[in-house]
């Protein structure tokens, strides 16, 4: 099986913001998120893919998506160079 890490965005007022998350069915989850059944946080807004990694194991996928979690420079680098490709 593989399994996910991913990056969706939103933009609230005059920011971006992000959440990450990790999953073996990238289609079904975004779509779960954008219908209000994904996490807590993402309830309400319509969320955009804009960051995908794929991995061979769940184990994987885990430590990625915390690494992930934690940088901030990471994922405002990449919340950036999406926004300004889009």
């Amino acid at each position: 099986m593989q399994y996910f890490i991913y990056i969706i965005a939103t933009k609230v007022k005059n920011r971006t913001i992000s959440y990450v998350g990790y999953t073996s069915n990238l289609a079904k989850r975004l779509k779960d998120h954008n219908n209000g059944k994904g996490a807590k946080f993402t309830r309400g807004r319509k969320w955009e893919l804009i960051f995908k990694k794929k991995f061979k194991t769940k184990s994987l996928a885990m430590k990625e998506e915390y690494k992930l979690k934690k940088n901030y420079f990471l994922r405002n680098k990449i919340k950036d160079k999406f926004y300004k490709n889009a």
